[in-house]
């Protein structure tokens, strides 16, 4: 009797081989958080860790969509695979993306080699959610050379993307006043390589000056990467092939320098962090039998919160199989 292949192998081999069709599906269960998404991942793990992952991030309305667009025509061009994955607001009523980058991003969306994916913030204070990371592995995974990672442009929380990404890009754009002082507040330490888009505007020369002071005043060791500062204007393309060469630089850089490895295990440990603190969201909530006897017991005062709570994991540790009834994610 010949052995089929389940339905998560069955879609990991097809998002393997390419399919658009199976990579927007499994990027669906990824952000929807079902049980299937979590086979899926385990399936596909092994499959992913080549991509360049190029984080771009900075404050709202520095026009990094536009940027973005322009960075996958230049890595088209230059015969590369790239995805695009949009964090997106999350909607207010349904928790989903409200997907204002993708529409955007239309003109690229039809090239041969691009895959284009907006995915919802859903809250997360440091402007990435967990469906993020997982929905890069999937991406990693379908063969795609790069990863542009577009945050949602918050501000100075969008810290996250470090915990990501092997190259962070930091936009800014003359002219808003305050822009520079949210980069000295939050971003000025976490970007790879700064660029001020929207370069034809007045004040360009400006701003380069004062983030080169930023980062001349910030702490910066020995050795470390020299974090360049170069000036675009995404509109028009220009100084677009140029930031893909210092990405590229960068990368290589990181893979010379041993740099690479450490945001392999950043990476890593915050993905091991999030679903450790996933597992015990889910098993320790209002309604699980230990639980509840817990909050009880807190009540009556004949335990204290962390007395309570390491409890609880120990039982966990003691007895992984099965907690309060229920079998494990």
């Amino acid at each position: 009797m010949i052995a089929t292949a389940s339905p998560v192998t069955d879609l990991a081999d097809r998002i393997r081989a390419g399919s658009h069709v199976s990579l927007a599906r499994g990027l669906t269960l990824v952000e929807s958080r079902s049980g299937v998404a979590t086979e899926l991942l385990a399936e596909i793990w092994k499959d992913s860790g080549r991509a360049h992952v190029v984080g771009v991030t900075g404050p709202a309305g520095s026009g990094k969509s536009t940027l973005v667009t322009q960075m996958g025509h230049e890595y088209v061009e230059r015969g590369a695979k790239v995805a695009i994955l949009a964090v997106d607001p999350s909607s207010a009523y349904s928790g989903g993306a409200i997907l204002g980058d993708r529409i955007r991003m239309t003109e690229l969306a039809g090239r041969e080699n691009v895959f284009i994916r907006s995915m919802a913030s859903r809250g997360a204070t440091g402007g990435l959610s967990r469906a993020v990371l997982d929905g890069i592995v999937l991406l990693d995974a379908a063969g795609y050379d790069v990863v542009i990672l577009e945050t949602v442009g918050v501000g100075q929380s969008e810290v996250d993307v470090i915990s990501v990404a092997h190259s962070v890009l930091v936009v800014s754009v003359p002219g808003l006043g305050d822009d520079i002082q949210a980069i000295k507040a939050g971003l000025i330490e976490i970007a790879d390589i700064h660029v001020v888009n929207k370069a034809d505007r007045p004040g360009a020369d400006l701003t380069v000056k004062q983030l080169r002071e930023s980062i001349r005043l910030a702490h910066r060791q020995g050795g470390d990467w020299n974090v360049p500062i170069l000036k675009t204007t995404a509109a028009t393309g220009d100084g677009v092939a140029e930031l893909l060469d210092e990405t590229a630089k960068h990368r290589g850089w990181m893979t010379e320098h041993g740099a690479l490895r450490e945001v392999e295990r950043r990476n890593a440990a915050t993905r091991i962090r999030w679903a450790a603190e996933a597992i015990i969201a889910e098993r320790l909530r209002p309604g699980h039998r230990d639980f509840d006897v817990a909050v009880d017991a807190l009540i009556a005062r004949d335990e204290e919160p962390r007395q309570a709570a390491a409890r609880l994991l120990t039982a966990m540790a003691v007895n992984p199989t099965r907690i309060n009834g229920r079998r494990p994610l």
